[in-house]
């Protein structure tokens, strides 16, 4: 079962596009930061080193990818990135879940944001539909 899903999951990431790979991305972010966040608050405190880790994982690959330059919010977005690396690093070190909740607001509102790029851009990417010429579209 384990190493069906791993195929799986293996096949969607290497044939997604860059905007899809994204929204997986910051999906898996929302999950790591809920799953430290419910692990600290119910006393497991190893889990929530290993989500939280997770987490600063894919906010330092989005800090990483991030080309600053390519727009005027790139360097806003940099200093996001920076502040939640910050407060999932504090969090997990001292244990405080109010700072992983902190952060879990921010990391919805990033991948909501995400998804709506991702959305308008596979929009204006895809392909037109021809008009239909007659009854049922023939003719």
């Amino acid at each position: 079962m384990f190493d069906a899903r791993s195929r799986y999951v293996a096949a969607a990431v290497q044939t997604a596009s860059p905007a899809r790979l994204l929204t997986m991305l910051v999906d898996r972010l929302v999950l790591d930061v809920e799953r430290g966040a419910h692990a600290l608050t119910t006393g497991r405190r190893a889990d929530a080193t290993q989500h939280l880790a997770h987490a600063q994982d894919i906010v330092t690959e989005l800090a990483a990818s991030l080309d600053v330059e390519a727009w005027d919010g790139g360097e806003q977005l940099l200093a996001i990135y920076t502040w939640l690396m910050t407060e999932l690093l504090a969090a997990s070190t001292s244990g405080d879940a109010a700072r992983v909740d902190g952060c879990r607001g921010i990391v919805a509102e990033l991948a909501r944001t995400w998804h709506e790029a991702s959305d308008a851009v596979s929009a204006t990417a895809a392909p037109a539909a021809p008009a239909p010429s007659g009854l049922l579209g023939v003719g």
